[in-house]
């Protein structure tokens, strides 16, 4: 298995720590990096994650870390991943 970002998956990580980061910058930094590493777990276990009913026939899922939720999406031998917030944040 491969593991790649999407264009606003990453997109989705510079935006959480431009919101972040006037508050406090380390934690900021800390929250991201976090986010950004928690998806190599899906290597090993790429089903971990509940399925996203209302995306079939495609097979997104997600997890959540922490107060995230990150989507993702297999396709063959690739993990894509295609979004991620807060569950707080209107989605």
């Amino acid at each position: 298995m491969e593991l790649k970002w999407t264009s606003k998956g990453l997109s989705d990580l510079t935006r959480l720590y431009d919101f972040l980061a006037p508050v406090k910058k380390q934690a900021a930094a800390k929250t991201v990096q976090a986010l950004a590493t928690a998806p190599t777990s899906l290597l090993k276990h790429p089903y971990l994650g509940e399925k996203v009913e209302t995306f079939n026939p495609r097979a997104v899922r997600r997890i959540l870390v922490g107060h995230y939720e990150i989507r993702y999406e297999i396709q063959q031998s690739t993990i894509y991943i295609l979004r991620l917030w807060h569950t707080r944040e209107e989605r």
